[in-house]
């Protein structure tokens, strides 16, 4: 080997262990994703404005609500005291986008999905969402306290959803379901009386009950498993905190907590399985 090439040699090896050391004394990235944001502190976000029942009063730190009783669950779960939750804000599109993220779990009903999955990484799901019943105010239905007050009312639903599936499997209603083209169109026939009552899935339930009807009422949940969406906490892409967020959901799911806070700041928040 002539001068030259022996010369070449020792700098290609230099190079490569000076890349090599680089990448193992980066305390950001590499494959095993980054650390929290915040040394000591476990840094959630959510939406702004944060809504009922997952977060009540948009205020998360208060630990009132589903997903913010899930998230100081799993933190506390996880070794973190109360104190050492912060809580930030985000878009639910910019959580699950790609690129650098401000937060060590994000929490405002994501479903996983292959395609968010490229982007970002989910955790094991602490909720599977079911379907409702949602009715207007001052018909009979929405005055109904179990299945069989159901079967005479006037039901719509949107075509194509698991909600019309469900609606004639558990409900069988006497009259025929009225189907629209969309969610929209449903609650529409809502507003103006042309439906008593019309099933969603739950969080679509509790939107258009606050925010879509004047004294509308979640009649109730029906009691379903039919192609429930599952929710999960989005972390940033190869996070070190993934399969410990997800160890600590399967301990809560197992021990009996993720039922018991779902019973509390759901069904007795105004939406109870109807039997």
């Amino acid at each position: 080997m002539s001068r030259t090439s022996r010369l070449a040699a020792v700098i290609a090896v230099g190079a490569a262990a000076i890349l090599a050391l680089s990448g193992c004394t980066s305390g950001d990235t590499g494959s095993e994703g980054p650390t929290n944001v915040t040394k000591g502190k476990l840094t959630i976000a959510t939406g702004e404005p944060a809504y009922a029942p997952w977060v009540l009063d948009n205020d998360p730190a208060s630990g009132k609500g589903f997903e913010a009783a899930v998230s100081y669950a799993v933190a506390e779960e996880l070794g973190y005291k109360k104190s050492d939750v912060v809580w930030v804000r985000t878009t639910f599109d910019a959580a699950i986008a790609p690129g650098p993220k401000d937060f060590d779990l994000n929490v405002q009903q994501f479903s996983v999905s292959p395609e968010r999955e490229k982007a970002v990484d989910f955790s094991s799901p602490y909720y599977e969402t079911t379907q409702a019943v949602v009715a207007a105010a001052g018909t009979k239905a929405a005055k109904a306290k179990n299945i069989a007050d159901l079967k005479d009312a006037a039901i719509g639903v949107a075509s194509g959803t698991t909600s019309l599936k469900v609606a004639e499997d558990v409900i069988a209603p006497t009259q025929q379901l009225q189907v629209f083209n969309s969610v929209d169109d449903t609650v529409a026939a809502l507003q103006n009386g042309t439906i008593d009552a019309m099933v969603t899935d739950l969080p679509g339930a509790f939107y258009v009950r606050d925010a879509q009807l004047e004294n509308g009422v979640i009649v109730g949940q029906l009691d379903s498993k039919e192609g429930g969406d599952e929710f999960a906490f989005v972390l940033p892409k190869d996070s070190q905190l993934t399969a410990d967020v997800s160890k600590a959901i399967d301990t809560l799911r197992k021990n009996g907590t993720l039922d018991k806070l779902q019973a509390e700041w759901i069904a007795d928040q105004g939406a109870p399985v109807l039997k």
